[in-house]
């Protein structure tokens, strides 16, 4: 035999003829696992032809693991109808093939491209693919275990209650209350039933962990008994997103999970966090949600301005106010300069996405498990509010969202729209010198949620002003949430999408943005074809960074998503941090102050766009005189900024002449965009901001060293006040 065949036949691996339960059962948590060694006796499978004649190490591996995927897919089909005393077996089989993906995985790890006998195509990328279907496969088999582990243990409820089934549990009482353990029996099983239909219930969303359970693998989430959990997601093949009290995610079995006495009890209490609040025109019913956006929710429901409107027909009745201008008017935690600060570990001796690399003396990249460039080109159809209301600004928010929670900052792209056409809007147009970085369409996304449900949402909105009353406001003519993974796990491919817009908020179903478009269309096709193409809708770009743009994002927070106009002025200040944080401290238990201006006021200039257009103006003065020698030294740069940085934005961070920005306002926009102008244009003449500065005809607001001052400590605490 040749040592390829050799090779594929101790690889091999037995056929299974078992059969098992389903995962649907439930059970208490299981006690921890021993590994069993492979069931004597069992069958191997034959080598073909075929499998001698594989050409190299790639497609062994390659034709193994679909072997492997197919017993997995018969072990899984055959436990649906398996009986409780056919598990122990069962059991044997999927250890056994769970070791054996794993020594396939280790031998996918161990293949190197110079083994190939002849040259292979996208050689990297098949070998990634195989480790995405093992990785898989491990998963699966994993959760199966978990499922077949459970005639080794007894069900435990809350509340001090003790139900033993076994035929031992009252021996001495058998014969003289054997009706009444039948009639108690039927009613445990009775309330079984009913604690099932009620832990399955949607809108049940705290239960209670009946046992321990140790995170399997990356990704679950690990508990202890009488923990209490809150479910996001109910998934239907038993593992449940949920998390806990310190705000921690992950999967969870719901074999673990009970409904708390409590809310057994007292249905009605619980029903109070399911109430229906309001109903949309259509009757769609909005429910109470228990996770941390339920504020904004509500604050919208009570919004009586945009019912009074909806009722005149002013707007839509798919229109709602906005739900992520509310979290952004909430505080801090949605804006992106909460998310450009370090994060600490959770001891807080050191910092988590700030590392320092000493040789090549800067911080350390961070790749992220999402690294997209998302570019917005138009939206079509977009319904248009009535004579009554003055519209002051349309934009696009866009986020990470899971389905329940925003995870990221919230980042707004104006749109431009021409006075023929107002139905189409369009992102980043052509203009003189530098685009404004809020018109820019091309956005970044980056991050390390290990959610599978994680996504962008975008949402449409207006700045609206009633003329009758003179009464501001903002409204969301539509929203869409672009899913970033398959239910397998693998990345949407990079492609143009074409969304159509939902109506209401993320939180509600079944809503148009404008429903009087269905009911003017007729019952025949081609009616029902019209009224498609008279649907709102939104079209990105997604595509993955190219080699210098992933090398650039790498450098930034590892949740954010920004502009790409600006993200060299993020990296500068993401180093000028670093230096200052972990390179030029004499000590990393020193507390003290940091006097360093660009420290302290840079992330204002993300919530100011003008100014961070003022800076980047500079900038590119500024590089326009550089030699190359000179672009290629990092140090060199990062001085060069820092000179810019105090000849530019920073005087008018504290000038008295600059109005305090406000949105979608005309007038201070123009006010503010005339001082900044003034100002660049008198530093370039004077060579310099000082001449200027002194001069007579300048004051600035009064400020002490505080606010000069970069407390790394303090931004910790304010960011995270629970800490």
């Amino acid at each position: 035999m040749s040592p390829a065949g050799a090779l594929w036949m101790r690889g091999t691996f037995p056929s299974s003829g078992l059969r098992g339960p389903g995962r649907g059962a439930r059970s208490a948590p299981a006690p921890p696992r021993a590994r069993h060694p492979a069931a004597p006796g069992l069958p191997r499978c034959p080598v073909t032809m075929a499998e001698r004649r594989a050409r190299g190490p790639l497609q062994r591996v390659q034709r193994r693991s679909r072997e492997l995927r197919a017993q997995v897919e018969a072990l899984r089909a055959e436990s649906a109808a398996a009986t409780p005393g056919q598990r122990e077996p069962l059991r044997l089989r999927c250890t056994e093939l769970k070791e054996l993906v794993v020594e396939n995985t280790k031998a996918l790890h161990a293949l190197k491209k110079a083994d190939e006998p002849a040259p292979v195509g996208n050689y990297s990328q098949r070998k990634e693919e195989e480790e995405k279907l093992l990785l898989r496969l491990s998963q699966q088999l994993q959760k199966l275990l978990l499922v077949l582990d459970q005639d080794k243990v007894t069900k435990n409820y809350p509340g001090g209650e003790e139900h033993q089934k076994g035929p031992r549990a009252e021996e001495g009482n058998e014969e003289e209350e054997e009706s009444e353990d039948e009639e108690s029996e039927e009613e445990d099983t009775e309330e079984e039933e009913d604690e099932e239909k009620l832990l399955d219930d949607p809108n049940v969303r705290e239960c209670v962990a009946v046992g321990n359970f140790d995170a399997q693998q990356e990704g679950d989430l690990t508990f202890v008994k009488g923990e209490i959990l809150l479910i996001h997601d109910k998934k239907e093949d038993g593992w449940w997103v949920a998390e806990n009290s310190k705000g921690e995610r992950g999967l969870v079995p719901r074999t673990y999970l009970a409904v708390p006495k409590e809310e057994e009890e007292s249905q009605e209490e619980s029903e109070e966090h399911i109430e229906v609040v309001d109903e949309t025109a259509d009757g769609t019913e909005i429910k109470k949600r228990t996770d941390s956006h339920w504020s904004a929710v509500r604050a919208i429901v009570e919004n009586d301005t945009v019912e009074v409107l909806t009722t005149t027909g002013a707007v839509p009745a798919g229109f709602r106010p906005s739900m992520l201008f509310q979290l952004l008017e909430e505080g801090e935690e949605f804006r992106a300069s909460y998310y450009l600060q370090p994060k600490l570990t959770p001891s807080q001796l050191a910092f988590k996405d700030l590392v320092w690399n000493s040789e090549r003396n800067t911080i350390h990249p961070r790749p992220t498990r999402v690294s997209l460039i998302v570019t917005l080109c138009s939206c079509k159809m977009i319904p248009l509010p009535g004579s009554g209301v003055r519209v002051l600004s349309r934009h696009v928010r866009l986020c990470l969202f899971d389905g329940s929670r925003v995870l990221s900052n919230i980042h707004t792209v104006r749109a431009t729209w021409l006075p023929k056409n107002p139905q189409t809007w369009t992102f980043s147009p052509r203009v003189m010198g530098i685009l404004p970085s809020l018109l820019d369409g091309d956005c970044f996304v980056r991050s390390n949620s290990l959610s599978s449900d994680i996504g962008i949402l975008f949402e449409l909105g207006i700045t609206y002003k009633c003329n009758s009353t003179g009464e501001r406001g903002e409204l969301s003519c539509g929203w869409a949430f672009l899913k970033l993974f398959t239910s397998s796990g693998i990345p949407i491919p990079s492609k143009m999408h074409e969304l159509v817009l939902s109506g209401g908020t993320p939180y509600e179903r079944g809503v148009e943005v404008d429903p009087s478009i269905s009911r003017r269309a007729g019952s025949g096709v081609f009616q029902q074809f019209m009224s498609l193409r008279k649907q709102p809708v939104l079209l990105v770009k997604v595509k993955s960074p190219s080699v210098h743009s992933k090398d650039i994002l790498n450098f930034l927070p590892e949740t954010l998503v920004g502009g790409m106009c600006y993200i060299h002025l993020l990296v500068f200040y993401r180093q000028i941090l670093g230096d200052a944080l972990l390179k030029d401290r004499m000590s990393m238990q020193s507390t003290d102050l940091i006097c360093n201006p660009v420290l302290a006021t840079f992330p204002q200039l993300l919530d100011q766009p003008d100014l961070m257009d003022a800076l980047r103006s500079a900038w590119a003065e500024k590089e326009r005189t550089l030699k190359r020698i000179e672009k290629r030294d990092q140090e060199f740069l990062k001085s060069a900024f820092v000179l810019v940085y105090h000849d530019s934005v920073f005087p008018l961070l504290c000038s008295t002449f600059l109005p305090s920005y406000r949105w979608a306002e005309e007038e201070v926009e123009l006010s503010r965009w005339k001082v900044i102008h003034d100002f660049l244009k008198r530093s370039q003449e004077k060579d310099g901001t000082l001449e200027y500065l002194l001069s007579s005809g300048n004051t600035h607001r009064a400020f002490d060293i505080s606010e000069l001052a970069y407390d790394f400590l303090g931004e910790v605490r304010e960011n995270n006040p629970g800490e």
